[in-house]
């Protein structure tokens, strides 16, 4: 139901989903419940899980192709992008789409 549903402003780059939008600079605005932001939150968790994996074994530099390091960060990526449409204004959908950031390579 779109009743419960709130206006957020979410930063991708720090993680951030703010309710007031002159709090910090934001790229997103979406419309999500509890339930959703739960879900966004949990997904940005899984994204600094996958980075700090990622950076550990570059750092380390464990045996594997870049590609492979790097699949679970754009996984993610690509998951968080997605729901950001799922959820977003019409102008942060229309700029997802022109930006293809749900386009896979």
């Amino acid at each position: 139901m779109d009743d419960d549903r709130k206006t957020y402003y979410v930063a991708v780059g720090a993680g951030q989903i703010l309710e007031d939008p002159t709090v910090a600079p934001f790229e997103f605005a979406i419309r999500a419940n509890d339930e959703e932001l739960n879900k966004l939150q949990d997904r940005f968790e899984d994204l600094s899980s996958a980075d700090e994996t990622t950076a550990f074994r570059y750092a380390d530099w464990v045996s594997g192709s870049d590609k492979e390091m790097l699949g679970e960060y754009d996984r993610q990526m690509r998951g968080i992008y997605s729901l950001l449409y799922e959820l977003g204004t019409e102008e942060t959908k229309r700029h997802i789409e022109s930006a293809g950031l749900l386009e896979e390579d």
